[in-house]
């Protein structure tokens, strides 16, 4: 593995061909949270390229910041100061409304705890993000299928939440994560709560999608899921401490 230096320079492809378009881009975040009159800093100025492709881990310690990151990257949450774009829009000015527009077309998230809407089946919960994208009934029912095909549940899309098993739920989670083709796809400790073997079936998932171009960026505490990833960023009190990438074949 090639350890490069932990900063921008971080992220130069040299050995791996042309480099790819920057899909994301943090300047100097800064995040404060403010409680009474105490104020807590908890990102102390985050400057990181994401580029199409990548396949990332965030790790560190409880504490460091990684979801307060994730939330920023994820439209969720905004910075105190610094600017975040996201392709190229500049997200760190918008409102409520414009960052929810942004997310539910340019984002697709899996959640540790799956975040599946339990009164709908398989095939109803991949369908909401397109839903919300104005696809019609036809056009979004073909879509969710082929996705639930894609992820292996072709035979499951009748079922809810509660039949099926944990790393079945995950996959579902997966599935509508692709519906909308997102820019990028934020997974906050996707095998966290699955069995070694559910979770093992869900990185060769992931696997397969990196290699067919999707950019995935993690929050992971699993040294395994982050060994498997191109890239790993870590963080320690509210900066980033080290920025690796491995250089492929």
């Amino acid at each position: 593995m090639d350890v490069i230096a932990a900063n921008r320079s971080a992220t130069n492809f040299i050995g791996m061909g042309a480099k790819p378009a920057v899909v994301a881009s943090l300047d100097d975040i800064r995040k404060t949270y403010y409680m009474g009159t105490l104020s807590v800093e908890v990102l102390h100025g985050i400057s990181l390229d994401f580029y199409g492709g990548d396949y990332i881990s965030i790790m560190g310690p409880s504490g460091c910041g990684k979801s307060t990151l994730m939330n920023i990257l994820g439209c969720l949450d905004q910075p105190t100061s610094g600017k975040y774009f996201l392709g190229s829009e500049d997200t760190s000015q918008m409102v409520d409304d414009e960052l929810s527009t942004i997310r539910g077309a340019r984002l697709g998230f899996i959640f540790q705890s799956y975040n599946l809407i339990q009164q709908l089946n398989v095939l109803e919960n991949i369908e909401m993000p397109l839903f919300y994208q104005g696809y019609s009934e036809a056009a979004s029912h073909a879509k969710a299928l082929a996705l639930a095909e894609r992820v292996g549940l072709g035979d499951r899309v009748d079922h809810k939440p509660f039949e099926l098993s944990g790393g079945q739920q995950q996959r579902v989670a997966i599935a509508r994560a692709l519906a909308v083709d997102p820019l990028i796809i934020l997974a906050d400790e996707p095998t966290g709560n699955l069995d070694s073997k559910s979770g093992a079936e869900i990185l060769d998932l992931f696997d397969e999608l990196h290699s067919q171009g999707k950019t995935l960026i993690m929050v992971t505490h699993s040294n395994e899921l982050a060994e498997r990833t191109e890239r790993s960023i870590r963080l320690r009190d509210g900066l980033v401490e080290s920025d690796e990438r491995r250089r492929t074949a």
